[in-house]
Parts: structure tokens; C-alpha cells; sequence
């Protein structure tokens, strides 16, 4: 049986559909790397909503998936990029996220980190209104009992005049914060409002303030998670941290060599690819716990090209492609996304992704997935 798909040269070609999944069974946490997956939302498809009404959420199916991760090992990075935070959904929606996603994370003994921003903020703000913004968002995630993720903010990049607001903001939160937390770098190909994050367009400018934040406070930050796309600066950054303070990779164009490190260290992980690869990066994890990087490797090197595939620029639109295996894969019940994101990538572009995601086995009933793949091709008037 074969299923008719789309290139991107307007043609169809006959694909195969596999007929077995990937052979993964649940698990505990890992010890040799920490692991967060990025989860995304579900999004109610019963809502009478528009795109740019606030999110409606299925929350039952939005939790499912979070026990579905857990239940692999993996922690749940929550109420970060791949959530569509600043992309659908708003601060109130993230804040009931964080603090549903915190009490299950407590039911179940599952490991979760939320993010804190800055997205209460809707017009231009001042350094003070943005320094209060995250003070608010701090304490709510604080107050859920997760870690907190400091996130890049839009609003600081718009208020900040140079490197050194950047450093009176930060270390003023870092101060005040509890526990230690995650510093998130997003760079500018997930969101374009972040250009000149620390204070300079000039990378090597902006890592220096990066480090010197961390450096006057290692004991405040449990670790940085760097989206760059950029491996070697990663490795650059790893190298330069304060002992203690642990680099969680947030490149999904090259993770499993980041994860596998070299023998100057390695990176652990915070990745939206990890919301649809969960069971087969959780096998893989376990295989590099046992000391075996090769088996690693092998089994994560062939995910890049579906990564890479997803995050192609515009690179902020990854979240459509992650829903949409989430669909296929059964995790919900459509393909519907807060904010009318579904539409924001073609059908060649799904038609690939369902090809790579499938040649991997992420489909656990992989008929199921071919039915829904045809159904959504038929919307477009490819009949089969």
C-alpha cells in the first residue's frame, strides 16, 4: 500500500508507509544527562475563537501529553517557545499552563521547568515596568514549586539602551530568585523581536554579557540553555562556565553531537524536538547512560534531517510541525492550533515531515497516521 504525497515541485510521488513503530517502552529518569522536552499545547477545536483571541485550551489532552513525556523520563520544559508562548498564547494561558502542568508534575513525581517573561507587557516599557513584569511571573512559577526558566524578553530587548541594562535587570532577579534557574539566549531565527539580545548584534559582544551575568552569580543559575543554531559557539560558551553551572543545548539543528560532548564536557538538554521524538531521544539517552556514545549516535543522528526539516527558517514556525506529528502520532484528536497557527506551513512541508517522521518509526500506529496524512491531503484536493 502506498500513499500518494506532494513535492515541493507541484508533483506526487508514491511513498510506502512503514508498518512497525520504533520499539520504545517507558522508563526512569536518566543519569547521565538531564533532559527536558519543550512541550506544545492543545488547543481546543470546539472554541468559537479567532487568531488573535486568547487561547483556548483543551487541557485534559494538553496534560495527557505532559504524563505521555514523563512517563519516558523526560522533565517538561513548560510554558516555553514551543507552548507558542508570545505566538498564540497569551500570559493568563500560560500562567494556568504553568500552574496545571506544576501540580500534575507533583501527582505523578514528574521533573518540570517554566518559563518567566515579560509577555503581560503589551506596549513599549520601561526597564522598571519590565524588571516588575518578570518579578511577577518569578513568583507565580516559584509559588508552583517548578524551576524557573528566565526567558529572553522582548521588552527588555526594546527597553534596554546597552549590555549594561541587561546586567541590572538580570542580576537584580537573580538575586531575589529562590532556587537556581535556567538562563535562556533565544536567538533572533525564533523570534526576530530578540536582535541585539545583551545589549549587541555582535555575537561574541553579546556572549561576553551573557557571561559576565552568569559569572557574577553561579550560584543562582543551575544552568544556561543556548538556541542559536550554532554548535561550535555552544561548545565555546560550555567551555567558558562556571564549574557547577550546566549548558542545556536548545540546538535542534545539532544536538546529539552537543549531548555526546567531547572530552572537554557535554551539553544536557532542553529541546522542542523533543516533543515529538520523546520515546526514541528518551532510548537514546539511556543507551549514552550506559557509556555508549556510539549507540547514541546511532540511534539520534538519523532524527536531525525531521529537525532540521521542522525548524527551517521561518524557524518560529516549527510549533505547526510539531502539533501536526503530534496529530498523526494519535497524542490529540486534530490538527488544530492556538492562534490559527495550522496554517503557517505548506503542504509539501507536512507531506516531508510525515515521510521522515514515519521512516523513524515516531508513529505508534503508524495506519492510524496514514489515515489522518490522507485525510489532511484531501482537504487539499489530493485524493488518494
Amino acid at each position: 500500500m502506498t500513499i500518494q504525497l506532494p513535492t515541493g515541485s507541484g508533483e506526487l510521488k508514491a511513498y510506502e508507509p512503514r508498518t512497525e513503530p520504533f520499539a520504545a517502552t517507558p522508563g526512569t529518569p536518566f543519569t547521565s544527562r538531564t533532559v527536558f522536552s519543550a512541550a506544545h499545547v492543545v488547543a481546543d477545536p470546539f472554541a468559537d475563537v479567532s487568531p488573535d483571541s486568547p487561547a483556548a485550551v483543551d487541557w485534559e489532552a494538553t496534560l495527557a501529553f505532559r504524563r505521555h513525556l514523563w512517563s519516558h523520563g523526560l522533565g517538561v520544559a513548560e510554558a516555553m517557545d514551543t507552548a507558542q508562548r508570545g505566538m498564540g498564547l497569551d500570559w493568563a494561558g500560560a500562567a494556568e499552563l504553568i500552574r496545571r502542568s506544576a501540580a500534575e508534575a507533583r501527582a505523578v513525581g514528574g521533573l518540570i521547568a517554566c518559563g518567566v517573561g515579560t509577555d503581560q507587557l503589551t506596549g513599549p516599557a520601561t526597564l522598571a515596568e519590565v524588571r516588575a513584569a518578570y518579578e511577577e511571573q518569578l513568583a507565580l512559577v516559584e509559588q508552583s514549586g517548578a524551576q524557573a526558566i528566565l526567558m529572553a524578553s522582548r521588552a527588555l530587548a526594546a527597553a534596554a539602551k546597552g549590555p549594561e541594562d541587561y546586567l541590572e535587570v538580570y542580576g537584580h532577579l537573580l538575586r531575589q530568585a529562590s532556587e537556581p534557574v535556567i538562563l535562556h539566549w533565544l536567538g533572533p531565527m525564533f523570534d526576530p523581536a530578540l536582535e541585539g539580545y545583551w545589549g549587541s548584534s555582535d555575537l561574541d559582544a553579546a556572549t561576553d554579557t551573557f557571561l559576565e551575568v552568569i559569572a557574577a552569580h553561579p550560584d543562582k543559575v543551575d544552568g544556561i540553555k543556548v538556541s542559536l543554531l550554532e554548535a561550535q559557539r555552544e561548545i565555546d560558551i560550555r567551555r567558558r562556565l562556571p564549574q557547577g553551572v550546566r549548558c542545556y543545548t536548545g540546538d535542534d539543528f545539532n544536538y546529539p553531537e552537543l549531548i555526546a560532548g567531547d572530552d572537554q564536557g557535554f551539553s544536557h538538554a532542553l529541546l522542542g524536538i523533543f516533543d515529538p521524538l520523546g520515546p526514541l531521544a528518551a532510548q537514546a539517552v539511556r543507551v549514552l547512560d550506559t557509556g555508549d556514545a556510539k549507540g547514541f549516535r546511532e540511534l539520534l543522528d538519523p532524527t536531525v534531517e525531521l529537525s532540521r526539516h521542522l525548524f527551517q527558517a521561518p524557524t518560529r514556525f516549527y510549533k505547526t510541525g510539531v502539533v501536526f506529528l503530534a496529530w498523526l502520532a494519535g497524542h490529540q484528536s486534530h490538527f488544530t492550533m492556538v492562534g490559527g497557527l495550522q496554517s503557517a506551513r505548506s503542504l509539501p512541508h507536512f507531506a516531508r515531515a510525515y515521510e521522515l517522521a514515519d521512516g523513524l518509526g515516531l508513529f505508534p500506529d503508524p495506519k492510524l497516521a496514514e489515515e489522518r496524512m490522507k485525510n489532511l491531503l484531501s482537504l487539499y484536493g489530493v485524493n488518494q
